[in-house]
């Protein structure tokens, strides 16, 4: 097993310890005044304060443009479910609303998209078994 590290900025340490610790569940690890860790999902992610990475609208998802770059999580389905309903709960603007595609397909997925609060884009994906994740 090994453990995915992304690094990138935000301009508020504390209003992303409410988003990513708060919101999404993350818990939090080591932190100094310029940077804290977060365990995503099974990875880690350092925030570290500065300028976000640019985005464009240019990745299509069905009918909707979705930002470029963008990071994310791929979960078991329960995992999926509960993440959206956090999200929705928290009344999260989303890019692309929680929803299914590929249904009955290989690759069957649930998907959402969102941004954090500094505009860095983050999907979402949900299998019923992440043994089907690459099925085509």
């Amino acid at each position: 097993m090994s453990i995915f590290h992304l690094a990138f900025h935000v301009r508020d340490l504390d209003e992303a310890r409410r988003f990513y610790g708060g919101v999404l569940g993350c818990v939090e690890g080591r932190s100094t005044d310029t940077w804290v860790d977060f365990d995503f999902f099974g990875h880690q992610i350092s925030l570290h304060l500065g300028e976000p990475f640019a985005t464009s609208r240019t990745g299509r998802v069905g009918n909707v443009m979705v930002p470029m770059p963008h990071f994310g999580i791929v979960l078991e389905l329960p995992a999926w479910k509960a993440l959206a309903a956090r999200l929705e709960a928290s009344g999260m603007d989303f890019v692309l609303k929680p929803q299914l595609r590929f249904e009955g397909q290989p690759g069957e997925q649930w998907t959402m998209f969102f941004c954090d609060p500094f505009g860095n884009p983050i999907e979402a994906k949900g299998f019923r078994s992440l043994d089907t994740v690459y099925d085509a």
